[in-house]
């Protein structure tokens, strides 16, 4: 087998008040100081001035990310601590009035909001960022191309954003549906390789519909800083353990697509893939998909054996991420969670917005919780 793709993790949080589990609209200076040091060369700015994120080195191998990303929630937490504050990371918070949050003031930002207005204000959401490196020569589009099929599976392993605006949304990524309400979010457009991707950005900038130096936010992407792919379709996941999983998988995805060399994917599988996308954002788990060989209707479980077979794993890692997979289709994904911890507060007698406040508190525990895997 080829040497491993190398590969970096970004998550974004949101900032709360642990008095009372709400975002906070304009965290004080010192708190924003406290995520700096707390982070270091690791901190980055977000949309929202009550959002961080973490955005990783490069790893070679899930043991890496593993401990990297243990240290740095538990150094976030204990520093924001000290000010009455923590950070939350599933897909959206549940309650959130989103109207009050105050965007960042940089120049990047302060155009976004000027251009994307109130489809910008409803975007406090948080994500799950993937990296995978691409070795030099190989068509970034054609990798993408080729794992494309499969990314809906992934967001169903990182459902976490079912509640949004104090109601449970009837969805288990409602997060992907409001990136929906931007353009170039969704599934990447139908390019073959990488000549069509050029051509299409080059229109577009002759056009005057993307800036010279502007992005593309597809569910995956090839990115324009690093020779990578860059997978952007999962929510948040506040349990470590999940995202160290669909991170390894994504990853083993890559890998497998680097070394084949077949025809990309038929018009016909993108319109499954466009089907299965929605089926994963609206059930999740308890969904029915469309499989990938016969057609037929096959359940997440299924689904995943079939990503099994395709792409056997070949590394322990790999072989760890299949397993973890399982175990959050069998389990839960955090939506499943926190449904369930919302339910059971309102039959202990607790009100709605009580019972809110028990999702936040699940969540917070859960990113604190010792990951297993790696």
């Amino acid at each position: 087998m080829a040497r491993p793709c190398t590969f970096g993790i970004e998550e974004e949080y949101l900032l709360v008040d642990l008095a009372t589990g709400r975002v906070m609209a304009a965290p004080p200076t010192a708190v924003a100081r406290c995520c700096r040091d707390a982070l270091g060369p690791w901190f980055a700015e977000e949309m929202f001035r009550s959002q961080v994120e973490i955005a990783s080195p490069v790893f070679d191998t899930l043991h890496q990310a593993r401990d990297f990303f243990t240290e740095q929630r538990q150094r976030l937490s204990q520093a924001l601590a000290g000010e009455g504050v923590g950070f939350y990371g599933a897909g959206s918070h549940p309650s959130a009035q989103w109207l009050r949050q105050l965007p960042r003031e940089t120049p990047h930002y302060r155009q976004l909001f000027d251009d994307y207005r109130l489809v910008a204000r409803r975007s406090l959401l948080n994500g799950l960022h993937v990296h995978v490196g691409v070795p030099q020569g190989v068509d970034r589009m054609q990798v993408i191309n080729r794992v494309l099929y499969w990314l809906p599976l992934l967001l169903t392993l990182s459902t976490s954003s079912a509640y949004w605006g104090g109601q449970d949304t009837g969805y288990m990524s409602y997060r992907r549906v409001l990136c929906g309400e931007w353009p170039h979010m969704g599934l990447p457009e139908p390019l073959p390789d990488w000549r069509a991707y050029e051509r299409y950005r080059a229109l577009l900038q002759r056009t005057g519909s993307l800036a010279e130096d502007g992005d593309f936010w597809w569910a995956i992407r090839p990115s324009r800083r690093f020779p990578t792919v860059e997978l952007r379709i999962c929510d948040g996941c506040p349990r470590l353990d999940d995202a160290l999983a669909i991170a390894a998988l994504f990853r083993h995805l890559v890998e497998h697509a680097v070394q084949r060399n077949d025809a990309i994917a038929s018009r016909e599988m993108r319109w499954i893939t466009h089907e299965n996308y929605w089926r994963a954002l609206r059930e999740g788990r308890r969904g029915t998909f469309i499989g990938v060989h016969d057609q037929q209707a096959v359940n997440a479980e299924g689904w995943l054996t079939q990503l099994q077979m395709q792409c056997p794993p070949d590394t322990a890692d790999a072989d760890r991420a299949f397993m973890h997979a399982r175990r959050i289709l069998r389990d839960g994904t955090s939506a499943d969670h926190q449904r369930d911890t919302y339910a059971l507060a309102r039959e202990q007698g607790l009100n709605d917005r009580q019972a809110m406040r028990n999702v936040v508190k699940q969540v917070m525990e859960h990113q604190l919780s010792v990951p297993g895997m790696g």
